[in-house]
Formats: structure tokens, sequence, C-alpha cells
């Protein structure tokens, strides 16, 4: 099965059953209303409060009938919900909770459980309570309640193992498990342990998050709660831990050995294999989260303690009115505006949070050039209009070189259909009127070659079907594709080209360009692989 959780899915989903088909009896039922009992919670809070009297009578092996649960119910009344209620209306609502709530008028009640292993929905029935004849004084025949097992596994699972006892059962239960060789279930149940650290993990981080934020709403009570249950929790946990993972690591080799020594393993042994495999991995999940839970247990006491003393020491500062005591006596003398550092001084001493960064330190350090891009994108105070203007101008005059030099290439490449940097290089030779419209700078033509290589396939019906359809914002920097539109529509030598194909020359030489002006006025030789531009 390729999902192993969903294994025991329709017995999990019995379990919901117990809860959806509760509050199904009971919900839109009017007679609620009759007794004061409006809200749902209400109503559950009854429903359960009747089924604990039945579990108590039944665990005691004491008869229930119909009068007891009848005087129980007029008895909570009267001591706790103060409902107006009298004694032959709690008689009622106590036939009513078993007979119509929990018994469902004496119709079997049934919740489909989808069952993945067999990719079909299991019907599982559902009882709460069941019922006996008993004889009473004088021979009276009378019938009495108890709980079902779906009953009690209901109420048990509300509250009757307490927070910190729940990770030393499954504990228990797994370490039987793995002595019987039911490997299966012990993988259920050691996920069941790894769920529990992950809560208890959880719980410490929402209290160190809830101290944070205001350390008065967190009471002792429940710090000292939740401390108790880490020192529970890892109390000899990671010790008992390593030993199961050690017993799990020597089965799997016996079972290992004996599948390439010995013969096949079968299907059982080969699932047994598996589920070791898996157990050995939550193992080891668990004694990560025993470490999360040890470091995060004196996080959370340094924390707390850190909180409390911040809050000690808030009750010594001295409040005062800025408007009497600062504005007032500097308007009355303002000579001593010049000793304004005394007050403002304190206000400036506070710890500064320093966290060192290991990322950052391996991190692989850059040069960052941007000061000719401040320069550009600095705005003057004084005739800001005129400046970006000129701004405007430049940016213009460079969009125009990249026109040129691109249009040039593509004349190159159409009396061919095809052309090469080689070709090119030899082409421009030493004509510096045609080198200076070709490449009139390195980052020029090197932006339009790195664009051209990147796009390899550029289909022009298709951009300009794209731009038929799309509204496109102009733009002052180098756009490739919208240049080449641009040329192919002002040129009519260009019109016939369907596709331009740039692929990168395998084994060529470089080819070098020599005496290439930069942007600073210096000349540099440009080298790079040969590429070849195709027309079609």
């Amino acid at each position: 099965m390729q999902y192993d959780f969903l294994k025991q899915f329709p017995k999990r989903m019995k379990h919901v059953g117990m809860y959806a088909l509760l509050i199904q009896n009971s919900m839109q039922k009017q007679i609620w209303k009759q007794y004061g009992l409006i809200n749902l919670d209400e109503q559950l809070n009854m429903i359960f409060s009747v089924m604990l009297y039945i579990m108590e009578q039944s665990l005691k092996e004491e008869v229930c009938t119909i009068d007891d649960i009848s005087t129980y119910i007029d008895d909570i009344n009267v001591n706790y919900l103060g409902k107006n209620m009298s004694y032959e209306d709690c008689r009622n609502l106590g036939d009513f909770i078993i007979n119509v709530v929990l018994c469902n008028e004496g119709k079997e009640m049934y919740f489909d459980c989808f069952d993945y292993e067999n990719k079909a929905y299991k019907n599982e029935n559902i009882r709460y309570v069941a019922n006996k004849i008993v004889y009473l004084d004088s021979d009276m025949k009378r019938t009495s309640y108890y709980l079902t097992d779906d009953g009690y596994n209901l109420l048990l699972s509300t509250l009757e193992i307490e927070n910190n006892m729940k990770l030393t059962i499954h504990e228990m239960i797994f370490k039987m498990q793995l002595e019987k060789q039911s490997y299966d279930k012990a993988l259920d149940e050691i996920k069941n342990v790894f769920n529990q650290l992950r809560i208890q993990l959880q719980k410490i981080q929402e209290a160190m998050l809830r101290i944070r934020r205001n350390a008065l709403r967190y009471s002792v009570a429940d710090y000292e709660s939740i401390q108790l249950e880490n020192m529970e929790t890892i109390e000899d946990t990671k010790k008992r831990f390593q030993g199961y993972r050690e017993n799990v690591c020597q089965r799997m080799k016996e079972l290992e050995e004996q599948n390439i020594n010995v013969d096949k393993l079968s299907a059982e042994e080969e699932e047994n294999l598996n589920n070791l495999r898996q157990i050995e991995s939550y193992l080891n999940r668990s004694i990560e989260q025993h470490q999360k839970i040890l470091n995060s247990h004196f996080d959370l006491k340094t924390l707390y303690e850190k909180e409390l003393k911040l809050l000690a020491q808030m009750s010594r500062i001295q409040r005062f009115s800025l408007r009497t005591e600062l504005y007032d006596k500097l308007l009355e003398n303002p000579e001593s505006i010049e000793n304004l550092d005394y007050f403002f001084r304190p206000l400036l001493h506070q710890d500064i949070d320093k966290i060192y960064n290991l990322n950052k330190a391996l991190e692989l350090q850059r040069p960052i050039r941007k000061k000719q891009e401040d320069e550009e994108e600095e705005t003057l105070d004084f005739d800001e209009g005129q400046w970006q203007e000129e701004l405007e101008r430049k940016q213009k005059e460079k969009l125009l070189k990249y026109e040129k030099s691109l249009e040039y290439i593509m004349t190159l490449v159409s009396e061919n259909n095809s052309l090469t940097l080689k070709e090119l290089e030899s082409r421009i030779g030493d004509d510096e009127d045609a080198k200076a419209v070709c490449i009139p700078s390195i980052d020029i033509f090197k932006e339009i070659m790195v664009e051209l290589i990147k796009s390899k396939e550029i289909k022009i019906d298709e951009l300009k079907k794209e731009r038929s359809e799309f509204i496109v914002e102009t733009s002052n920097e180098f756009q490739l594709q919208e240049m080449i539109l641009q040329i192919i529509d002002n040129n009519k030598k260009f019109r016939d080209v369907k596709v331009i194909r740039v692929r990168k020359i395998a084994g060529a030489q470089p080819v070098a360009f020599g005496k290439v002006m930069d942007d600073n006025g210096n000349e540099k030789t440009i080298r790079c692989s040969d590429v070849e531009i195709i027309f079609e």
C-alpha cells in the first residue's frame, strides 16, 4: 500500500462516527428547549453527564434504571444547573437521552468508514448503551442500562488518560509489541509516541509565544505544569529510545543477512523488514524531538525569568508629563535647551540585539556596483523636470545604439540567411565606422548577443500575434524581441523572415573583436564563443 498511514483508517473513522451520530441524534430536536437546554454546548454536556453516570454504575456492577437516571439528573440540576425542571421533567429528559439520543429509538446505527486497503466503504455498527432485565425488590422487573464497548471507548478517550501518562502508555505498548514481533502494531505505537513528543514541543513553543506577548497572562500554575510535563518527557527517554533503536537495527540486520545469504524472504518477512525500517526512522525522529524539547525546556525557563524581571523593573519606572516637565520648563528657560542631551541620553541606552549569522559568513561575497546607477537615479532638488528630460534623452540615445547594432547584424545575416561571429569579425575588419555601429560599446554588444543566445529560437508570427492580443507598455529598457519586431516593421527586406535561430558552434575557436571602446572610453578586446545566426 502506498500510503501506509491509511491502513487503520476505518478504525479511526469509527471513533469519529461515535461523535457524529451522537450529535446527529440530538441536533434539531425541539424537546431540549422545553427544559431550558437551548445551546448545543448545554445539550452535549448533559448527554455526557448521563453517560458518565451510566459508566460509573456499570463499573460498580450496580443497577441503572430510568428512575436512577431521573434522580441523578434532578440532583445535578438542583445543585449545579439551576434549570426550571420538575422531577417529572427530569424523568422525561432522561428517557429522551436514553431512547432517542443514545439508542436511536431502537434502530441500529451505522457509520460508513472508507477502507483504503479494500477500496470500499465499510459499514461500522455503533452502540453506546445496552440494556438487560433485572429484578428488584418484590420481584419487580425493570430495565437496567449499561455501556457497551463503543460507549466505554468514547468516554475513555475524553479524559481518562492524563497527558503526562499518554507517552508512557504508548511507549509501554510499543515495547510490548516489539517483543511480540508484531511490527505493524509497533509501528503504529511509535507513531503515537512521536506525535506526543511533537505535541509537547508545540506546547512549549506556544507557551513561549504567550510569555513574549504578555508574561502576566501566563500563570505560574501553567508554567509549573508544562515544566513538570517536560521533565517527565525527557527523563531517560533518549537512553531508552537509543536502546530500542539498537534492538530494531539488530533485527533488521538479521533479516537482511537472511535475504542475502540464506534464501529469499517471504512476503510476511518483507513486510516486517519494511516496518522495522520505518520504526527505525521514527525512533531517530523521536530522539531529535527529544533533543529539541530538552533545549526548549531551558529556553522557556530563561525566557520566563527574563520577562518577569522586566515586569518587576517596570514598577520602578518614574513617569512624568512631557508638557509640564519638559516643554513648559524649556519655554520658561530657553537656555536650558543646551543641556537637553541629559534628558534624552537615558532613552538611548538600550541593549542592541546582536545576532551572528553563520550563513552570511559563509556566503559568497560579490562586489556591489551601484555607484553609476545611484548617480543616474539621484534626484536633484533644482530644476527636476529638466533633469528628467535629460535622463530620458540619454536613454533614448542608448536604445538607438542598440537598434542600429541589431539592425546591422540582421542585415549581414539576411545576405546569406546565416552569419557566424567569425564572419562578422572578418566583415568588420578595420572599418572603424562599421565597428562603431555594430559594437558601439562592449556592454551593448554583449547584451545583444547574450539575449540572442538565451532566446535560441524566435518565431516572428507568434510575437506579432502576442503583440496584437496584449497591450504592452513602452519601456525605456532594451527588449530584444520588441526591438526585432520594430526593425522588421521598419525595413521591408526583413518581411519574409519567419524564424530566427541562434546556436553555439561546438569546437570552434573563440572570436576576438579588437580595439572596442567601453563606457569609460578605454580600448579593450572582446573574446567570445562562435555563434551562428540563421534566418528562416
